[in-house]
């Protein structure tokens, strides 16, 4: 029986965060996701790391605060999988007024304690490049920083560390049962393919997202009073619809705010819904209500007019919200709560309810002080001045790296793939190209810059199995490739992973 001082049960952010933090303090950690890691909620976000401008409304200050704080712990960290966008807000009459936007910006900045971003400002929009797009109506808005990040590569960079701290880490691995047995866990795991293993832990971290109640009761056999709110948000890809590097955030009759944004060559992503999802919190797809919403959200701004017959791509998650009674799925707070449940002399159980990818690193400091009681000798935190892997860089900035260092290394490169290299793996992308001396060692080419030879190390590296880990997760290549290109990526994969 494996014996381990933490069983972490998810591997979407929060729990590879944790996995990571708690490795790196000396604890020997087992980290078990039933499916891929990052593989449901944790790719399924707007892909922003940001304070959450909206939830100054709701007076939400300190997560707002800690947010915009982590924002600039990020960058530093994950340069590669982070960086600075400019949003702009048009000035829409009959919406927020403009001293409110500005108020409220005053305050974000103020908040923020920018070490990197610039300040917020008006800008004109009509004719000039901040107005891109737009219909000529709108003539001035507000521009402010906040940042894109590359979620699915963020859950990886993180197990990823987690590993390299001495953590096991157990893909496609359900915790079917957990029971307190001479003041430990003993947990039963199981995975396709393989026998069931039993894994003795001083302390369980349920960090299942949407299952966190399940889990609870189902496998762990304890009830909880903490409820969770599930929130359906889909995000649909169309064409692009307009010339530039920044981001708009636009205005709704109903107050909520929809993001645009350039997402791979060609194509902007538009984003989110928050719908209450009472089903089960597995799969889901964007529905044609949500994509006739986002569509008329944008078509209220844009010159050019979208119809759901647009969208050449759309993706939905279900995001696990903790339930403060609010009725509204938009007024839910996007804070989460920790609760360690435990017996007199008894291994903690620590569950984490809501939370949002930005602050993922924080929640990991916190849950691992809820757990402080039970590991006296836990070494302190460590992440916060700890670039991730591929984040490594030598004072150089990212652009200096991709076009300097990765060029002298692999001339032979194309422009895009390297670029796309150094997005995905920052200083590792120097790994995948280990012992290739041109474009040939990079092996088959599937279209949308994805080579054999980079599959290969998402399999070996990455713990892919499958088509979809590759081409949507690991990458977003499929975005670029054809049904015939993604069929015969999807078969690869499925000839070179290890089940």
């Amino acid at each position: 029986m494996d014996s381990c001082d933490l069983l972490v049960v998810g591997g979407g952010i929060n729990g590879a965060g944790i996995a990571r933090d708690a490795a790196g303090r000396g604890l020997a950690v087992v980290l078990a996701e039933q499916d891929d890691l990052g593989g449901h909620t944790s790719s399924a976000s707007s892909k922003l790391v940001h304070g959450g401008l909206r939830y100054l409304e709701q007076y939400r200050f300190r997560l707002v605060a800690e947010a915009l704080a982590e924002r600039e712990v990020l960058l530093r960290a994950a340069p590669h999988l982070v960086r600075p966008l400019r949003f702009v807000m048009p000035y829409a009459r009959g919406l927020r007024p403009a001293w409110m936007i500005r108020a409220g910006l005053v305050l974000y900045d103020f908040l923020a304690r920018r070490a990197t971003l610039p300040a917020s400002r008006a800008v004109a929009l009509r004719g000039s490049r901040w107005g891109a797009g737009l219909k000529p109506e709108f003539e001035r808005g507000f521009a402010y920083s906040d940042c894109w990040v590359d979620d699915a590569r963020l859950v990886i960079a993180n197990a990823r560390d987690a590993v390299a701290a001495g953590a096991i880490v157990l893909p496609r691995t359900r915790c079917t049962r957990a029971r307190r047995e001479g003041g430990v866990w003993r947990a039963l795991l199981e995975s396709d393919g393989a026998p069931p293993r039993e894994v003795r832990a001083r302390a369980l971290a349920n960090v299942t997202g949407p299952w966190v109640k399940s889990f609870l009761r189902d496998a762990v056999n304890v009830e909880t009073p903490f409820g969770v709110k599930l929130v359906k948000g889909s995000h649909i890809v169309v064409p692009g619809l307009y010339d530039g590097e920044h981001a708009y955030i636009l205005q709704n009759d109903d107050r909520r705010v929809v993001f645009v944004y350039a997402y791979e060559p060609g194509l902007t992503l538009i984003g989110t819904t928050d719908i209450e999802h009472h089903g089960e919190p597995g799969r889901c797809e964007a529905s044609a209500e949500e994509a006739g919403y986002l569509c008329r959200a944008v078509n209220r701004y844009f010159a050019r007019q979208i119809a759901p017959g647009d969208i050449v791509w759309s993706y939905c998650g279900i995001r696990p919200l903790f339930d403060d009674g609010s009725t509204d799925p938009s007024s839910i707070t996007r804070d989460y709560v920790l609760r360690v449940d435990t017996a007199p002399a008894a291994a903690p159980v620590l569950s984490v309810f809501g939370g949002k990818i930005t602050t993922y690193r924080k929640l990991a400091e916190h849950a691992l002080a809820a757990l402080a009681p039970w590991f006296p000798r836990m070494r302190p935190a460590w992440t916060a001045g700890r670039p991730l892997p591929g984040g490594e860089l030598r004072g150089e900035s990212f652009e200096d790296f991709t076009e300097v260092r990765l060029k002298q290394t692999a001339p032979w490169l194309p422009a895009t793939v390297r670029r796309g290299l150094a997005r995905r793996h920052g200083t590792l992308a120097a790994d995948v190209l280990a012992g290739a001396a041109d474009l040939a060692a990079m092996g088959e080419h599937f279209g949308g810059g994805l080579y054999a030879r980079e599959i290969d190390y998402f399999i070996a590296r990455e713990w892919a199995r499958r088509g979809e880990d590759v081409l949507w997760r690991r990458s977003k290549a499929g975005l670029a490739m054809t049904a015939a290109e993604r069929a015969a990526a999807e078969a690869y994969v499925a000839r070179r992973a290890v089940r």
